[in-house]
Order: C-alpha cells, then sequence, then structure tokens
C-alpha cells in the first residue's frame, strides 16, 4: 500500500495529456469561447503564482476573483487540454486528479488527513467534476470549502453547470444547497463546440471478428483479451481509482462480445474504464455489436446521458487507433 505522500504526489495528469500546453490548444475559429477559454485559462494560471491575501484585521479578506476555475461544456471540446496546461503553467506544489481520484484520497488518507496535505498546495486541478454519489459530491465540495478557505486555487471541468449538477439524478434539498455553495466559488468559463475527436473523420469502424481480435493480440505482445462480460464482472471487483494501474503499460485493448450494458452501474464502471484507456492512449478493438449500441436508447436519455456520449467518443477515437 501507498505511503500518504506516495498517494498526494501521484496526482498528476495522465501520459495523454503530460505534453499538452496552452499553445498546442488549437481553438475552433468558429467557437470564439474557446480562444476565450485559453485566455482564462492562462490569466487564472497567473493568479496562481501571487499569493491569496490572508483576512485583515477585521476578518475580511480583500476583495479577490473567486479561487475557483470551472470549464463548462459538452465532451470533445478540449476541457481537459486546457485544465492540464493550466496544470503544467503552474510552479508547484500542485495536484491533479480525476473526480474519482480525489475522493478515493480522501477515503485512503481520511478528510483531516486530505485537507492537511492538500492545503500545502498552490493548485488542485479536478477533472470531470461529475455526479455518481451525492455523498461523494458532498464530501468534495466540503474538501474544496476547506482547501480555498486555505488558500488553494482549485480549477476543474465538467459537463453541467455547477448550480446543475445532479440535476435530474437527485432532488434532496440539502444536496442542492450544498452544490449552490460551492458553485460560488467558481468563475465559470464556458468552452463550446462540436466534438474535436470526430471532426471531419469517419464512422467507428465496424466490429471485428473473433479471429481478427485474435490475430491482432498475437502480434502485440502484452495486449489484451478479454470478453466483454468477464471484464465488466473484474471491473466490479475494483475501486475505479485503479482502473488506471490496469491498463498501465498495455498495448492495446481487445473485448470479445461487446453489448449493450444491462444497468447504470455496470455503464458508469464502463465509463471510467473507457476514460483510463483515453487517457493513456491504449487502442481498443472490440467484435460483437458497434460501439454505437453500448448504452440503451433509454441511458442515453437519463441523467448520465452526456457521460455515456463522451465515453462512445472516446472508444470511436480509440477503435481508429486500433485499426492504424
Amino acid at each position: 500500500m501507498l505511503a500518504p505522500a506516495e498517494l498526494v504526489a501521484e496526482l498528476a495528469p495522465p501520459p495523454r495529456f503530460t505534453g499538452v500546453r496552452f499553445e498546442t490548444y488549437v481553438p475552433n475559429p468558429d467557437e470564439p469561447t474557446q480562444a476565450a477559454a485559453v485566455t482564462a485559462g492562462r490569466e487564472f494560471a497567473a493568479r496562481v503564482a501571487v499569493p491569496r491575501r490572508r483576512k485583515g484585521m477585521f476578518g475580511r479578506r480583500p476583495q479577490e476573483p473567486a479561487p475557483g476555475l470551472y470549464l463548462d461544456g459538452g465532451f470533445g471540446v478540449g476541457k481537459t487540454h486546457l485544465l492540464a496546461s493550466i496544470w503544467h503553467a503552474v510552479t508547484g506544489p500542485k495536484a491533479y486528479g480525476t473526480f474519482v481520484e480525489i475522493t478515493h484520497l480522501v477515503g485512503a488518507l481520511g478528510f483531516a488527513e486530505s485537507v492537511r496535505r492538500l492545503s500545502e498546495h498552490k493548485l488542485l486541478a479536478i477533472d470531470e467534476f461529475e455526479l455518481d454519489d451525492p455523498g461523494d459530491t458532498t464530501l468534495v465540495s466540503r474538501l474544496l470549502r476547506e482547501l480555498t478557505d486555505a488558500g488553494v486555487h482549485v480549477a476543474t471541468t465538467s459537463n453541467t453547470l455547477p448550480d446543475k449538477l445532479g440535476e435530474g439524478r437527485f432532488a434532496a434539498d440539502e444536496f442542492i444547497r450544498e452544490i449552490q455553495s460551492l458553485a460560488a466559488r467558481f468563475t465559470v468559463v464556458r468552452v463550446d463546440g462540436p466534438d474535436y475527436r470526430h471532426r471531419g473523420l469517419p464512422d467507428a469502424p465496424d466490429p471485428w471478428t473473433d479471429a481478427e481480435i485474435d490475430g491482432h493480440a498475437a502480434a502485440l505482445p502484452g495486449s489484451t483479451v478479454d470478453d466483454f462480460d468477464a471484464l465488466c464482472g473484474h471491473l466490479a471487483k475494483l475501486h475505479p481509482s485503479r482502473y488506471g494501474k490496469l491498463v498501465a503499460g498495455v498495448p492495446a485493448v481487445h473485448i470479445k462480445g461487446l453489448h449493450a450494458v444491462p444497468d447504470q452501474d455496470v455503464g458508469l464502471r464502463v465509463v471510467a474504464f473507457a476514460d483510463r484507456l483515453y487517457d493513456r492512449a491504449v487502442p481498443v478493438a472490440v467484435s460483437g455489436e458497434p460501439l454505437s449500441a453500448l448504452f440503451t436508447d433509454e441511458m442515453l436519455r437519463g441523467g448520465y446521458r452526456k457521460k455515456y456520449l463522451r465515453s462512445i467518443s472516446r472508444l470511436t477515437a480509440l477503435a481508429r487507433d486500433a485499426t492504424e
């Protein structure tokens, strides 16, 4: 088991985003919000370099911009690229993790110890701020209040405006108040545009045959071959924060017998797994049904619609990579 210092030290952008910078983000000329988001990201990173002023004699801190930056927009517009660029532009100490990784950190270290260690940082970057559990979000919102009060700047991305998190999923009054309180600590920057992963590109490749899967895997030592149901069963036994290590260093992932997931629990685990594959740029080849059939029409109309569509977009890009 990793020591607390090692757990915190591991919070850095995944391999796909280790080389990104503001200079490598190419705004869509038809979407002015993208260029504006680059400017906002640069300005936020510059503010992080300046220590926040403490409270004065009478308990009031001078008026300053919100200590948080919230990049809101659809999938495939480069929000994670911008978030990682902010992280790279800031000198340490700093931390970067997905929402799942941050909740796992708090679970592993305890709330007080997590606050103590992260309070020593200038910046905490959180990717994919989304809701699977109102308890997790209440926990993280409390964490962010403690950290921003301690002078830590927080940057995050999401597909949902902060005061709309949980809409269509949870309706508890206390939970809604919690999210609205958190939203006041962020400046929201909208990033609009089409999914860049598929701009001008063909549709996803057709599913492979099982024989093609076996042949491709045999030609790539170290690659994996799994039955879809068996893979889903294995993911259920692991905390999603461990999915990244599951595929670290794997040259390609091959999945046989793909079909629609049976329920939301399995669906959200598949989403988390797909995100970690994308972070590490691991090509994916599948047999069975096409990737577009991974989530049912009912699921794509529900509260997690954006997550499912993002997952299909990312897996489609990885499926193209497997054919190259």
